[in-house]
């Protein structure tokens, strides 16, 4: 059954959704036009994002809560891919940057109609935090750079802008450097007092405020500059088509970051409060959302966790507060421009840096090295790809290292040798001496993860080292099949070369809780065939012993 737009509201919650939209329209506006400026584009860009892109997202999506938006990954994918196809500012950057929006939303489509939001998986949690983390430490450079009042190339490689950076400290804007460092303790001070107030937006309204007053533009402090007043006017990008094909490697990167983060976060939202969601709607909500976003002018949009968070903070559980930030956004666009001209760079640089730094990732990163080694090595590989040599190519490397790493897992699945109680007596897969049997003469070996071409030979040998036991004479071996759910052509040709060593050793071969579901495959590539097959291993071990015994 379709859910209808907007479920979850009530008479009753109205007033609070209300609310909850104007709580986020002070937070999404200023981010938006600092995100903008992050991916090369003018303000109006951003705040085009939170007009037809939000609304057609906010009713199609079946999370409640889940707040669309172009977020700081995103941003910084956008500069660095565009970035070499075009100037940043120039007509033809604006251009490329909407078509990869709808080159996403395609993508979106696509997942959602053939059901293929699992290919996300692929990024773990270690793989995300570090490339998450590459991008934001690159976006803080540039931040940085502004707060001081430093002129420094954003679309440079990132140890040209550390370079840029160090060498341009002398020369910062003392101004700008006084704007920044009142603007940062307020948002740090503020979250942790009072998070519940829209304190990017007291800071920006007040900066705006103190140039203005004090002329402080003349004192070589950058302001925002004009933005253009007026609704989105819907258009499309006009591209040659080797530029539309020169777009689709970034906007595989953008996808799968989005797919990765926002099936996440709408699932955590659901499980928390107790709905629904559809996996395949949200996909297609994000692909509507960044069609849309691309045919008004604006860049790609995915999931904002930051938004979502502050959202459930405030009570909401629809999508009505998006609504509320469209309305209010478009209202700005028509009336209220002019009161953005003054916005002082320096305020700007802090409230997308401060918005940031938990993207930075350096918990998580800590937590990694202590739980597991290899998850830390993974992500801190992510990190330093992306920062040093670019976002794509981290992303290459990330669905690289998951590659390996599942691999690394399935090619070494447990395989034990069963007890008479069931449970583990040692596990053979790391060369466990042989000895232990299941009974006198049998012995029942669990494998515990589908055997194909990477776990074949080591099951092989574990089943040989178990036999080969030197305290009793096996005369039986039962394979638990539970978990081996699918098999491919290199483990079945391991499996006949088994079947052939046990038989030269006089070894019965039997098998144990098959799963009916796997059986006809099984029986296809040869690994069954007129062995005896028992629904349980006690049954397996009881039938067996009964033989050794006469």
């Amino acid at each position: 059954m379709m859910q209808r737009p907007l479920a979850g509201l009530t008479r009753k919650n109205l007033a609070r959704e209300l609310l909850a939209g104007v709580t986020l329209s002070a937070i999404a506006v200023p981010l938006n036009i600092g995100y903008a400026q992050i991916a090369g584009l003018p303000a109006s860009a951003g705040l085009y994002a939170l007009v037809v892109p939000t609304v057609v997202y906010a009713l199609v999506v079946s999370s409640r809560q889940v707040v669309a938006s172009p977020d700081a990954a995103a941003a910084a994918l956008v500069a660095s891919s565009v970035g070499g196809l075009a100037v940043a500012g120039s007509e033809d950057y604006a251009t490329l940057a909407m078509a990869q929006a709808i080159i996403c939303g395609g993508m979106f489509l696509l997942l959602a109609f053939f059901r293929l939001g699992f290919l996300a998986n692929f990024l773990s949690k270690p793989i995300l935090i570090g490339f998450v983390g590459g991008l934001a430490l690159d976006i803080l450079i540039s931040q940085v750079a502004k707060m001081l009042g430093v002129k420094i190339d954003s679309g440079a490689e990132f140890g040209a802008k550390v370079i840029a950076l160090v060498s341009g400290v002398l020369t910062a804007n003392p101004w700008s450097v006084m704007i920044a460092a009142v603007s940062v303790a307020i948002l740090l001070l503020g979250r942790r007092l009072l998070p519940v107030v829209p304190w990017a937006l007291i800071v920006l309204v007040g900066a705006t405020t103190a140039v203005v007053l004090t002329d402080a533009e003349n004192a070589g402090v950058d302001v925002l500059g004009e933005v253009p007043a007026g609704p989105p006017v819907l258009t499309w990008p006009m591209l040659e088509w080797a530029q539309w094909l020169s777009l689709v490697p970034s906007a595989i990167a953008l996808t799968m970051v989005t797919v990765a983060e926002g099936l996440l976060v709408a699932r955590s939202y659901s499980d928390r409060h107790h709905y629904r969601t559809s996996p395949n709607r949200d996909l297609l909500a994000f692909g509507l959302g960044n069609i849309a976003a691309g045919a008004s002018g604006s860049f790609a949009i995915g999931s904002s966790t930051s938004r979502t968070a502050a959202m459930d903070q405030a009570g909401s559980r629809t999508q009505v507060p998006s609504l509320v930030l469209a309305v209010g956004t478009l209202l700005l666009l028509l009336f209220g421009t002019a009161l953005l001209t003054d916005i002082p760079s320096p305020a700007i640089g802090a409230v997308v840096g401060v918005a940031i730094l938990p993207l930075l990732g350096g918990r998580q990163l800590v937590a990694l090295w202590r739980l597991d080694r290899f998850e830390f090595a993974v992500a801190a590989v992510c990190f330093l790809v992306t920062l040093f040599v670019g976002a794509i190519p981290g992303i290459i490397v990330a669905f690289v290292l998951a590659l390996i790493n599942l691999a690394r897992r399935a090619a070494r699945p447990p395989i034990d040798v069963l007890s008479e109680s069931g449970d583990p007596a040692g596990s053979l897969v790391d060369g466990a001496a042989p000895g232990a049997v299941t009974a006198p003469g049998v012995v029942v070996v669990r494998m515990a993860a589908p055997l194909f071409f990477a776990n074949a030979d080591m099951f092989a040998e574990a089943v040989k080292s178990a036999v080969s036991t030197e305290s009793s004479k096996v005369h039986h071996l039962i394979v638990d099949m539970e978990a081996v759910t699918d098999v491919d052509v290199t483990a079945a040709e391991s499996f006949a070369a088994l079947r052939a060593w046990l038989h030269d050793h006089d070894v019965d071969l039997s098998f144990s809780r098959v799963r009916p579901g796997a059986e006809a495959r099984l029986r296809r590539f040869g690994i069954i065939s007129d062995e005896v097959l028992f629904t349980t291993n006690r049954a397996a071990v009881a039938a067996l012993r009964s033989t050794e015994n006469r």
